[in-house]
């Protein structure tokens, strides 16, 4: 079935061929749904056809209106106000439409086609120096929305994770476990992994803290007590170590990154997150140190005195970087170099999308230009989707002062919400204890998603836990409640023994009006798709929802005497469904089939 876009766009060619005698086979037609304040399904914007006509807006909106409704059957009339084109299409189209794609399970969820570009995913990116934070929770989120979103789109999607498990950082908890831990284990203090060796992410802060204020009291600048701290030398020293192969540094850092990878483990199957493939800034930093010489051998980087390498990027707008130190040791470009050639050997990907937050926007300005600048042409299929901070009523979070919104606390404290939530509604009557449980991480989990992911990923966002579980508006409950409603529906049209089925001629504004949000969801998806935005998905299932809420309000579905009538309505309720759950899938999002 032709498209109604492409049979407008089609159409509107040959218009303009006919009435003006012109060729329109590079006219761009410009296409949206009509605003709901005026007449019409669809709009066609005729100011760019003017020049082809000789005539202004309105009267070439006019002409046109006038052929399509003439030779076109699936356009029924139409009305134009100040040169803008509103098209009615016929009925029988949308209830043709309504019957080709009614009760397929996979509507809008395409598959991957032979040839399809492959696009891969990064996403989380973790550091092994403390457990997973809200912040955490948006980027994971995003990332394996937008992988779904891809995938549906007909991308084969590779989903990977970065782990930062090197490099000062991760010293710092290492060597304040050394000092003050006590042989302290996950076993030992009944913590997950990951939370333990947080704790000393934030002990060592603590103690750093303590010893550069002592030494500025001294009369020392910050600068020179950074230098003359003993921790900081201590952890400069066992950096170097870890690079050289020292076994007591080795050993160390293999036993706290096992405790870390057991505690995200737990964390990434409880959000519902998982990826094609891991790795490790560990095995990769080499690689971008041999990447380093060739450079240097090709006269795009420059070695100074110190024996630093750095690449000079002013003539490019930007400032030098850094990609060796002078003791030799790596920074995180070196490493981000090394993992995405490593990577493009692998998969040859047609595109590499980077989920990381808008602080580092220059990195990766630098990372995809030194790139270019290094002979890698598919770098130009590299994009960093630059998402905003999450920030909580209360202010920022930090790590290393332990004022972080942990993602298990949240997870846990949701579901709990969610429970009490429920149970002061009485949603829960009839419901097994097992069943009742499982409902409630649904719920809450289901709200946590849904009150990240509709917000535009490029823009900041408050977290406020109290308003994301609500069972009216624009949140993950209420999606939910409709489709366990529909669900109920359908339940009950079963065991009245009513069919569902599509054989009518006719059908009401409203039912027109649903039938066309339901058709717009593959349109959505390819848009999701092309922007990288989850939050497409998110506020189009909100909308189609609050359109079947009005019209489940307003007409009778199990109660409507006319058994035709009565059947359409009932498989109208069963293709809202799917798309509930479709494009709540698309987001990660569980939907119940009781509440």
């Amino acid at each position: 079935m032709k498209s109604i876009e492409n049979l407008i766009s089609d159409n509107t060619k040959l218009a303009l061929t006919s009435l003006y005698n012109v060729p329109a086979d590079g006219v761009n037609v410009t296409i949206q749904p009509t605003r709901k304040e005026f007449e019409g399904d669809f709009t066609v914007t005729a100011f760019a056809f003017t020049p082809l006509s000789k005539k202004n807006p309105e009267q070439t909106a006019k002409e046109l209106g006038e052929y399509l409704k003439r030779e076109v059957a699936e356009i029924e009339d139409y009305n134009v106000i100040k040169g803008f084109l509103n098209l009615s299409i016929d009925k029988g189209y949308w209830i043709d439409f309504l019957k080709k794609s009614w009760n397929n399970k996979e509507y809008g969820i395409a598959k991957p086609a032979e040839g399809a570009n492959t696009i891969m995913v990064e996403y989380s990116s973790p550091n092994t120096n403390k457990p997973l934070h809200l912040g955490h929770v948006r980027n994971n989120l995003i990332g394996s929305s937008i992988s779904r979103i891809l995938e549906a789109a007909g991308n084969k999607v590779i989903k990977v994770n970065l782990v930062n498990d090197r490099g000062i950082h991760i010293c710092k908890s290492m060597l304040a476990w050394k000092k003050w831990g006590g042989g302290e284990t996950p076993e030992s203090s009944g913590m997950k992994g990951d939370h333990l060796v947080g704790k000393y992410y934030v002990v060592f802060d603590k103690n750093l803290k303590a010893e550069l204020k002592a030494l500025m009291e001294k009369g020392l600048s910050e600068e020179d007590a950074e230098k003359q701290s003993t921790l900081m030398n201590e952890i400069r020293e066992m950096l170097l170590k870890w690079e050289a192969g020292d076994k007591e540094s080795i050993e160390l850092w293999n036993k706290m990154n096992g405790w870390v990878y057991a505690g995200f483990d737990v964390t990434y199957k409880m959000l519902g997150v998982s990826f094609d493939k891991i790795y490790y800034e560990s095995k990769t930093y080499l690689l971008g140190k041999e990447m380093v010489a060739e450079g240097l051998k090709k006269g795009v980087f420059f070695k100074k005195p110190d024996g630093s390498v750095w690449i000079d990027l002013t003539a490019d707008g930007l400032d030098e970087k850094v990609l060796l130190r002078s003791d030799g040791t790596s920074v995180y470009m070196t490493q981000d170099l090394g993992t995405a050639v490593s990577r493009a050997e692998e998969f040859h990907f047609n595109g590499l999308v980077y989920i990381v937050g808008n602080e580092q926007e220059y990195h990766f300005k630098v990372l995809f230009l030194i790139l270019k600048k290094l002979g890698y042409t598919w770098a130009n299929g590299c994009f960093h989707l630059s998402y905003g901070m999450v920030e909580l009523p209360d202010g920022k979070m930090k790590s290393r002062e332990g004022t972080v919104v942990d993602a298990d606390d949240l997870m846990n404290e949701m579901i709990k919400t969610a429970e009490e939530t429920t149970k002061a509604l009485g949603k829960i009557e009839n419901f097994e204890s097992e069943e009742a449980a499982k409902l409630y991480k649904t719920i809450g989990l289901g709200a946590l998603k849904y009150f990240i992911l509709k917000v535009d990923p490029k823009k900041k966002m408050l977290f406020n836990p109290k308003e994301s579980i609500d069972f009216e508006g624009n949140t993950g409950p209420f999606l939910q409640y409709t489709y366990a409603r529909i669900c109920s529906l359908l339940r009950k049209a079963t065991d009245l023994n009513y069919t569902a089925s599509v054989n009518v001629n006719d059908i009401i504004k409203k039912e027109k009006e649903l039938i066309i949000k339901v058709y717009e969801f593959n349109k959505v998806i390819k848009e999701a798709a092309a922007t990288y935005s989850p939050a497409l998905v998110a506020n189009y299932v909100y909308e189609l929802v609050k359109e079947y809420n009005q019209y489940y309000h307003d007409y009778s579905v199990l109660k409507e005497e006319n058994a035709e009538l009565r059947s359409l309505r009932i498989a109208l309720s069963q293709q809202v469904g799917i798309v509930i759950h479709n494009a709540m899938w698309l987001l990660g999002i569980d939907v119940p089939e009781r509440m």
